[in-house]
């Protein structure tokens, strides 16, 4: 059997070690916070070097703005016109149909509700019969 101390506490040097070791756990999380902040470095960098940030994003900007215009055009030609007219004709047939519907919609809709409200004053009527 193991004999059992009458205290519980370490010896003094190792009650140093262990202080030692905490400050240093304590000490390095520390720097591992200030590493981690990326918030607070891009701020402080920003302040420090606020031309460069400027500067880099012009650049940025004006490579996306660039970027799109670079597409290579591709020009086909049409041998029949007898498409490209049935096409024309009807792309103004489907516009002036769009155009016609958004200016009978209302009209329509105050009909439909006039008939439907004059309909459904009729108790008469059975239930099951059309």
């Amino acid at each position: 059997m193991a004999q059992e101390s009458g205290s519980d506490q370490p010896p003094p040097p190792l009650k140093g070690e262990l202080v030692r070791s905490r400050e240093r756990l304590e000490r390095d999380l520390r720097g591992l916070r200030y590493e981690l902040d990326f918030p607070r470095k891009i701020k402080r960098s920003f302040q420090h070097q606020t031309v460069i940030w400027i500067g880099a994003a012009l650049v940025v900007g004006t490579i996306l703005v660039v970027l799109p215009r670079c597409r290579k055009k591709v020009y086909v030609k049409v041998k029949g016109n007898k498409k490209e007219s049935g096409v024309v004709q009807a792309g103004f047939l489907l516009g002036a149909l769009r155009l016609t519907a958004t200016l009978l919609k209302p009209v329509i809709v105050s009909y439909i509700n006039k008939r439907m409200s004059a309909g459904g004053g009729r108790s008469g009527r059975s239930a099951g019969k059309w």
